[in-house]
């Protein structure tokens, strides 16, 4: 009985062809945009999710003054027994790295012109093999363990301002931990670009000893602990929050500032274009159904004379406008699927973002819960659209239905 219905829901749709496919165009068009725009957000959600796990891990170990408060003198609030926690940590079979990092700042001098300086003490053959790549070498090359004198790596907009190349010397000047000035002569090994001009107006990276050494310290500022896979982060972080007590876990997320502000500018934006296409698509629907209502209103009455109850043409109607929110969510989701494809293998990068000097490829992540989800709302949508436009026609009394012009 139910197909018999779908069949003349069918057969209805097809009556005037021309305005069941605007209909359907106008959600096909409606669904891939939502999905479009959906599957963008989730890739760049995802994009930037990776690049912070990728830049801090996915868990940061620190005492709880580092994440709290601003330290007086260098590594005030830096991790003692960075050595010990490092070695229980990589026991952990969830770990696939554990990297420590310095962070300080002074000034940086090619003799002439001091630039003050952002640096990260950093151990160079675990954090470029670990993180990949997360910079763009632009001359030189990368750091590397056991080198016969101190080397840095420069931002290349720093490179530029201190006019320094691969091999130039250069002194680095910082307070240490007590209190003290020191300085220490250090050769460019390389020059980077992260994308971003003002951290490469200021950034310098050193060998992690060679941080020690000028900061006259042992201490790190943190553990950057890198899993194996994202979704081990919240039970990894439980499990050692509770086993070192006296030590702050912070997640990637807690650390990804620009990630948070993303997501939720993002999730306001395409809310409010999802909801905007599905009012249109819903008056798009809602006109058509009218329409056709109108010019069958002395059909219904017929069919209500014969004995046919207003319960079932209001299902058939419903029908109707489930076939044609159906079919057009499912040529929508042919055309996201195929644009989304098409840009995977003809990649086109978009322009550079606020406060970046380098773009960034376009790419539209293919969710099967957001396919769903989308056409399960548009079939919704429509049925109900249909359903409210219908319900007043299906109980009109018959005589009126029969006299109607």
């Amino acid at each position: 009985m139910n197909l018999m219905w779908l069949k003349f829901a069918l057969q209805n749709t097809l009556r005037n062809r021309r305005r069941s496919l605007v209909t359907v165009s106008i959600a096909a068009l409606g669904t891939a945009g939502i999905l479009l725009a959906g599957g963008f957000a989730l890739y760049t959600y995802e994009s930037l999710a990776e690049a912070a796990a990728r830049d801090s891990g996915h868990l940061v170990l620190g005492k709880p003054d580092q994440f709290l408060k601003d330290e007086e003198t260098p590594l005030q609030h830096g991790l003692d027994n960075a050595v010990e926690l490092r070695a229980k940590l990589l026991a952990d079979p969830m770990v696939r790295s554990v990297l420590p990092k310095i962070e300080f700042s002074g000034l940086i001098s090619n003799g002439d012109k001091s630039v003050v300086m952002i640096g990260l003490g950093v151990e160079p053959d675990a954090e470029f093999a670990v993180k990949g790549p997360f910079l763009t070498v632009k001359a030189g090359d990368v750091l590397s363990s056991g080198s016969a004198e101190p080397e840095v790596m420069l931002g290349d907009a720093l490179a530029r301002n201190l006019k320094a190349q691969p091999g130039t010397s250069l002194t680095l000047l910082a307070s240490t931990t007590d209190g003290a000035l020191n300085a220490m002569d250090v050769r460019v090994k390389g020059i980077f670009a992260i994308g971003t001009p003002e951290i490469d107006k200021r950034l310098v990276y050193a060998d992690i000893a060679t941080a020690q050494r000028l900061l006259n310290t042992q201490k790190v500022s943190s553990l950057g602990v890198f899993l194996a896979r994202m979704n081990q982060t919240l039970p990894a972080q439980a499990r050692w929050a509770s086993s070192n007590p006296t030590l702050t876990v912070q997640t990637w997320e807690d650390q990804a500032f620009f990630y948070k502000s993303v997501r939720d500018l993002y999730n306001r934006i395409f809310g409010a274009l999802g909801l905007i296409i599905g009012v249109i698509v819903v008056f798009v629907v809602t006109n058509a159904m009218s329409m056709a209502i109108i010019e069958r209103t002395r059909e219904i009455g017929t069919l209500r004379a014969l004995g046919t109850l207003p319960s079932q043409l209001l299902r058939t109607l419903s029908l109707e406008g489930m076939v044609l929110g159906g079919v057009g969510a499912l040529v929508g989701s042919a055309i996201a699927l195929a644009v989304s494809i098409f840009l995977y293998i003809v990649p086109i990068d978009m322009p550079p973002p606020p406060g970046r000097s380098v773009g960034y490829p376009l790419n539209i992540t293919i969710d099967p819960v957001l396919y769903l989800t989308t056409i399960a709302v548009m079939v919704l949508l429509t049925m109900a659209a249909s359903a409210w436009v219908a319900r007043k026609t299906v109980n009109m009394p018959v005589v009126d239905a029969l006299a109607h012009t």
